[in-house]
């Protein structure tokens, strides 16, 4: 069964973050809040932990795993990114906002879209999050926990415990966090393409 740590949504104590980044660290899968909503996480280039999301989700990797990262310069050791793009995800980071980009070679194949060689990336605005992102040093491989037959996403630590607490190691409870899908911006070609809209402001964008 998951063990499961209780951390201040606002003000994130550092000895419990510490205890959540070894579970990253020992390959683990954990489940963590960010400003969307609660996510599936594990290790980037950790294969048996991804197959374990991808597994608790019954998805396939044509489905864009996320890349959160603690900052766009961390972002960007990830991802190929040009001078206008920049600007605008300097603009839009932190923020509910997911951007698919060209990935860089320091993101292992397997974890890639199979045809596009592209990867999604976002910067959450959550404390929790990016306490666990700076403490962790790296990159969180992430997606939504919304489980096959969910209509919404998980919201409660532990309703979250009840459904898959004995195929994850970690669930952070930070109280309720509400689900609100991030909006996806495809920056892959010289228009940027809206592949879906969520709680990222998409009067910011365009």
């Amino acid at each position: 069964m998951a063990a499961l740590l209780s951390i201040h949504p606002e003000s994130p104590q550092a000895r419990l973050i510490a205890q959540a980044v070894e579970v990253i660290e020992r390959n683990g899968v954990i489940v963590y809040p960010t400003d969307s909503g609660y996510a599936l996480g594990c290790r980037l280039g950790d294969r048996e932990a991804m197959e374990r999301i991808l597994q608790i989700r019954q998805i396939e990797l044509s489905h864009h795993l996320t890349l959160v990262c603690h900052d766009l310069s961390e972002l960007g050791q990830y991802a190929r990114v040009d001078n206008q793009q920049y600007r605008l995800l300097k603009q839009l980071t932190p923020g509910a906002y997911t951007f698919i980009l060209p990935a860089t070679k320091e993101v292992p194949r397997r974890t890639l879209h199979p045809k596009r060689a592209t990867i999604g990336l976002r910067v959450p605005d959550h404390p929790v999050a990016q306490a666990l992102l700076k403490a962790l040093g790296e990159p969180i491989l992430s997606c939504t926990l919304m489980l096959p037959d969910d209509d919404v996403p998980l919201s409660d630590a532990d309703d979250i415990a009840e459904k898959i607490g004995k195929r994850v190691d970690l669930i952070i409870d930070s109280g309720h966090c509400e689900p609100e899908s991030t909006t996806v911006l495809d920056l892959t070609e010289a228009e940027i393409v809206v592949v879906r809209e969520g709680k990222g402001d998409l009067s910011r964008v365009i």
